[in-house]
C-alpha cells in the first residue's frame, strides 16, 4: 500500500515525509483493517513530524482522523463488520487495568497507545484499528466527518472541563479545527461564544459559525480588562495565549488548555490573573466515553466541519499551511487511490 512515512523529525518545510510503498498491515485478533477514505490533519501530526512530542518507533505513519470502511477483521473482533464504515481516533488501545483506566479516566493510561504515534495512523491507503476504540459512523461525506475524530472529540472534552455556567461566555483562543467544531457546539447549546484569532479570515468563519463576538489579537491590546468570560479554551499551542485567556477570565472561571504541546508559560500575576478562585486545567487525550457522547451531539445539533481536502501527496503541504495559519476550519487528506 501507499503511505507518507516519517523516518526522521525534522521541519515540515523540509518535506520530512516520503511517498512510499509500506507492506499492507494484517490485523490481530481485536484488530481490524480499514481501508482509509480520508485522514484529517491534526496539529497534534504536526507536533510529531517536527519531534515537539519525542519519536516512538523508528518510522512512523502519521494521522489519527481517520474515516474509512472495514476491510478485514480479526479472529476475536465480535461488534464490528466488514464494510462497516467507521472512524479511527488518536487514542488507540489502553492497557484496562491501571488505576486511570478501572476508575473511568482512561485517557490518563499509563500505557495507552495513540493512533499515528506509537502506532501507525492514516496517512496511507490502510490502517489498524482497535475493537472498542474504532467509533462507528453514521452515513455522510467522510472529509467532513474526519476533523470530528480529533478536533471536535477533545474541543468537546476541553469544553466540559473549562465548565462555564448554563448560558454563560466562552471564549475560544486560536481558531482552528478543533475551535470551529467546539464553537458551534457551544452556540447551539446555548451559550455566549468568543473567538480570538490573529487571523482575520479565521474570525470571518467564526461569524458564520454563530461566534456572538470575535476579537481580532494582532490589533494593539484593548486598555483596561474586561474579565467578561466564563469559561475560557486555548487551542493555540503558544504559552503567551494562556496569558491572554486569564486577563480575559472572571472570577471563579476556568481555563482549559486543548493543546498536546505548549511553548513555555510566562510568569503568571498571581493577584490580577488568578486569585478570585480561577483555575487552569490541562486536558490529555479523550475517553470512548467522550467520542461517544461528542459523536451524538454532533448529529442531533447538526455540526459541519469546514475543511480543505488534498490528496494523500501533499501531506508536506497540508502540514506547512497549517503551521502558518493558512487553513481556515480543517484541512483532510484524501487517501483513496
Amino acid at each position: 500500500m501507499k503511505a507518507m512515512v516519517l523516518h526522521r523529525v525534522a521541519p515540515v518545510e523540509t518535506r520530512p515525509l516520503s511517498w512510499e510503498e509500506v507492506d499492507l498491515p494484517a490485523p490481530r485478533d481485536h484488530e481490524v483493517l480499514v481501508r482509509v477514505d480520508v485522514c484529517g490533519v491534526c496539529r497534534t501530526d504536526l507536533h510529531v513530524v517536527e519531534g515537539d512530542l519525542p519519536p516512538l518507533l523508528p518510522s512512523i505513519v502519521p494521522g489519527h482522523e481517520i474515516v474509512g470502511r472495514i476491510e478485514r477483521v480479526g479472529g476475536k473482533v465480535r461488534e464490528l463488520s466488514l464494510g462497516e464504515a467507521v472512524g479511527v481516533p488518536w487514542l488507540h488501545r489502553t492497557c484496562g487495568r491501571c488505576e486511570y483506566c478501572i476508575s473511568g479516566r482512561e485517557n490518563l493510561c499509563v500505557r495507552k497507545e495513540f493512533t499515528g504515534y506509537s502506532a501507525n495512523g492514516g496517512y496511507a491507503e490502510y490502517a489498524i484499528g482497535e475493537e472498542g476504540f474504532v467509533l462507528p459512523l453514521p452515513a455522510g461525506d467522510p472529509a467532513k466527518c474526519a476533523p470530528f475524530l480529533c478536533a471536535g472529540i477533545i474541543g468537546y472534552r476541553a469544553f466540559k472541563l473549562a465548565q462555564p455556567r448554563p448560558g454563560g461566555r466562552i471564549g475560544f483562543f486560536g481558531f482552528g479545527g478543533s475551535a470551529h467544531l467546539t464553537l458551534q457546539l457551544a452556540a447551539r447549546l446555548g451559550f455566549e461564544t468568543v473567538a480570538y484569532s490573529r487571523n482575520p479570515v479565521h474570525l470571518e468563519l467564526a461569524t458564520r459559525l454563530g461566534a456572538s463576538e470575535t476579537v481580532l489579537t494582532s490589533q494593539p491590546p484593548r486598555s483596561a480588562t474586561r474579565s467578561h468570560l466564563d469559561g475560557a479554551i486555548v487551542f493555540a499551542p503558544t504559552g503567551t495565549v494562556v496569558i491572554e485567556a486569564l486577563r480575559e477570565l472572571k472570577k471563579g472561571g476556568t481555563l482549559a488548555i486543548a493543546a498536546i504541546h505548549l511553548s513555555p508559560i510566562p510568569e503568571i500575576d498571581y493577584d490580577h490573573l488568578l486569585f478570585g478562585e480561577r483555575r487552569i486545567v490541562s486536558v490529555e487525550a479523550n475517553t470512548r466515553a467522550d467520542a461517544r457522547e461528542f459523536l451524538d451531539l454532533a448529529g442531533r445539533l447538526g455540526l459541519e466541519s469546514s475543511v480543505t481536502v488534498r490528496p494523500l501527496r501533499e501531506a508536506n503541504e497540508a502540514l506547512t499551511d497549517l503551521r502558518e495559519g493558512r487553513v481556515t476550519g480543517a484541512a483532510v487528506l484524501d487517501c483513496r487511490a
